[in-house]
């Protein structure tokens, strides 16, 4: 597993809980760096952690010479969110040979609401397709 990626380090996502098939990641947003026209965090931003933490988790499964891609992720915003601490909790839902499922929920640890879900399906590559990556 290689943490921090170059992305987590630019956007400040801190690893907190790595477990089998799971990882929590955290962050402080402020709408100054990462905000939107409408003064709040910006989708995008939120999607990047819940990618983050998604992969994070999914890393913990590879074995030697295997890595993955991602091949979908869908996004639900829930609520805004403003300045303050992000947390992303991902877990898989399903783990085959070579596709798995997850679901991130990310919640504002002002009042613990959720603000973003999202699932993604991620694929293993072994071998030639996994060499380089």
């Amino acid at each position: 597993m290689r943490y921090p990626t170059a992305i987590s380090r630019t956007l400040g996502f801190r690893l907190i809980v790595i477990g089998e098939a799971e990882a929590v990641l955290a962050v402080d947003a402020r709408v100054d760096r990462v905000g939107n026209q409408q003064g709040t965090v910006h989708g995008g931003f939120l999607t990047e952690l819940a990618d983050a933490a998604i992969g994070t988790a999914c890393s913990t499964l590879m074995g030697p010479g295997e890595s993955f891609t991602s091949i979908g992720l869908a996004a639900t915003f829930l609520r805004p969110s403003w300045d303050g601490g992000l947390t992303a909790t991902a877990r898989a839902t399903h783990v085959g040979r070579t596709v798995s499922h997850w679901s991130c929920v990310i919640t504002r640890d002002t009042d613990g609401k959720d603000v973003m879900t999202a699932t993604s399906t991620v694929m293993t590559l072994r071998g030639e397709q996994a060499a380089g990556r």
